[in-house]
């Protein structure tokens, strides 16, 4: 599982929060998702008071895709899930996300580290400012400021994180620009995950041309649950070239 998410190959990841997936509309994008097979879906959200384990549960007795836990906060651990993201909020100077949540984590986590993938999670202002933001306690880097978030991916890199994460956030009114994706790619030998704003197909195949190995969609298939039918399908292109 967890060398399959960081394969070089193009992946989709479904961003359901427990929050918001609920009764019929979540049993409807499971139902899709089960037909066009997003290599994997996370669970977790900025802010949760939903209890991340029912989510998990409801998702594995409808759909056989794997689950991948994605933490807010201490709250949304959980060992149910098949990879668990241990997100470090690099782009931002708060110490708790960047290790002291990790610490008092590390104990819950230990018998299960081999489920554990260490992310560096970047956050790119595209617009209005998000929940991640205001959650965290952080500024995303500006978008037009490139050379910072290149030189912040790679010190993710050098400290042994093994994916980096691209956010424009939940509710984000653009997309990560193309032009950090794409220098991104080019400076960090580990996947490049991109997420936030994605609400179209035209969308989803720029930002993979621009380097990115993981797509993750969120409020877009929340709005639109068919565009998770074209992300796969978009993916599967990629994948077949």
């Amino acid at each position: 599982m967890i060398q399959d998410i960081l394969s070089s190959k193009k992946k989709i990841g479904l961003l359901l929060d427990p929050d918001k997936a609920k009764g019929d509309s979540l049993l409807h994008i499971l139902k899709i998702a089960g037909e066009c097979k997003p290599d994997f879906i996370l669970a977790g959200g900025s802010l949760t008071f939903s209890n991340i384990d029912i989510l998990i549960d409801l998702i594995k007795a409808n759909c056989s895709i794997p689950v991948v836990l994605f933490p807010g906060n201490l709250l949304q651990l959980s060992h149910k899930a098949d990879a668990i993201l241990l997100l470090s909020l690099i782009s931002g100077r708060n110490p708790e996300l960047l290790i002291g949540n990790h610490v008092i984590a590390a104990p819950y986590l230990k018998d299960v580290r081999s489920r554990l993938i260490p992310v560096g999670y970047i956050l790119i202002s595209c617009g209005s400012k998000t929940s991640v933001e205001y959650i965290s306690q952080t500024e995303a880097i500006p978008s037009d400021k490139t050379e910072i978030v290149v030189a912040t991916a790679m010190a993710g890199e050098m400290l042994g994180l093994k994916m980096i994460y691209l956010e424009a956030g939940s509710g984000a009114s653009g997309t990560v620009p193309l032009e950090i994706i794409n220098s991104v790619r080019q400076n960090v030998t580990v996947p490049v995950a991109v997420g936030g704003g994605i609400k179209n197909k035209e969308q989803i195949s720029e930002i993979y041309n621009a380097g990115a190995d993981i797509i993750i969609l969120g409020n877009g298939c929340e709005k639109r649950p068919e565009l998770l039918v074209d992300a796969c399908s978009i993916r599967d292109n990629f994948q077949n070239k």
